[in-house]
């Protein structure tokens, strides 16, 4: 299949620069999966109506560190922009560092007095593995110097870091934020759990995957980044449990997608474990886990695209597209939420 099957004009103006308040007021489209009917149910906290007793919701609860720092290279002063992506143990970190090409094996970055990086290796994403020495506590340092790692295309600056968190935010380490939790309120979850809807979480550090375009012609050439998660055992029994009860599985955003289909066996049982994913999710999958799933609207081109497409059909979801562009949704991170069922 082409990348450019999964192309769709989008107005520039349609791309949200800011969340809206509160959080559960973003717009909501349901997209049935199998006969491509598209509703407009209003807001977010209409979701509510979406849900029946017994089914179980699946958060990815990831948080967002400030990843983005600035410093200046040691020796020509040259100032530097490096997004931390993930740990690799003792204060080393996989990032992107830019300008990249001033940025050979041996530089040295300083932060500020309390904090400086050594390169000590390239990645085979163009990244760089970066030593850092801190004169403090590594994680506080970060969290008073660096910034909310924002995608390309918020050009607004973001002036409560916390609107770039989901609400259950728990395990630290993601550079972005799985958006389609963005719309949950503490209120919400509640009124979701006494509807009986059982509420579960799972974590997914979000990575490179996120920034990186797909660069290949056709999609079964793009290889995805590897990315950490975890299922807690107790957490996959009860699923399974729910599953095999003939509970409806939904995700919560694409990453939380990504947890269940890579812990899930060929046998449909939930794996509890922790590990490395690299699962890449186009049409033609078939999903031995989900059945539904409430996310945001995605780049043109982008692999979360294509993911959505494997569940509902592309031709839907374009389809589904084309209708959130006439009637002016918002898109991409701070936009609004589509319920795919």
């Amino acid at each position: 299949m082409k990348v450019t099957d999964f192309d769709y004009e989008l107005p520039e103006e349609l791309i949200a620069q800011h969340p809206v308040e509160p959080r559960d007021t973003a717009r909501l489209l349901t997209l049935d999966k199998v006969s491509g009917e598209v509703k407009h149910k209003g807001h977010f906290y209409d979701l509510l109506e979406e849900l029946h007793e017994g089914d179980v919701l699946v958060f990815n609860n990831t948080k967002v560190i400030p990843a983005r720092l600035y410093g200046h290279r040691q020796g020509s002063g040259g100032k530097v922009e490096v997004l931390l992506l993930t740990p690799c143990g003792e204060n080393r970190w996989e990032c992107l560092v830019k300008p990249g090409k001033k940025c050979p094996i041996g530089q040295v970055i300083e932060f500020d007095d309390r904090l400086s990086g050594v390169i000590i290796d390239k990645t085979d994403f163009g990244g760089r593995i970066i030593q850092f020495t801190c004169n403090g506590v590594f994680d506080d340092v970060i969290q008073e110097i660096g910034e909310m790692p924002l995608p390309p295309y918020i050009h607004e600056k973001l002036e409560d870091k916390d609107r770039y968190q989901t609400v259950y935010a728990k395990e630290k380490g993601s550079a972005a934020a799985p958006t389609a939790g963005l719309h949950f309120t503490p209120d919400l979850l509640e009124k979701i759990k006494a509807k009986g809807v059982e509420l579960e979480f799972v974590t997914l550090h979000v990575g490179l995957g996120t920034f990186r375009p797909v660069s290949a012609e056709t999609i079964e050439d793009h290889e995805m980044h590897s990315e950490f998660f975890v299922v807690p055992q107790d957490t996959a029994d009860r699923i399974n449990a729910a599953k095999q009860k003939g509970s409806r599985i939904i995700a919560v955003g694409t990453t939380s997608v990504r947890t269940l289909e890579s812990a899930t066996n060929d046998d449909g049982v939930l794996q509890g474990m922790s590990g490395w994913t690299q699962i890449f999710i186009y049409p033609g999958y078939k999903f031995k886990m989900i059945d539904a799933l409430v996310t945001n609207f995605h780049l043109p081109q982008s692999t979360l695209l294509m993911l959505i497409s494997a569940l509902a059909g592309r031709e839907h979801c374009l389809a589904a597209y084309e209708e959130a562009v006439r009637e002016r949704y918002r898109f991409f991170s701070f936009g609004d939420a589509m319920f795919i069922h």
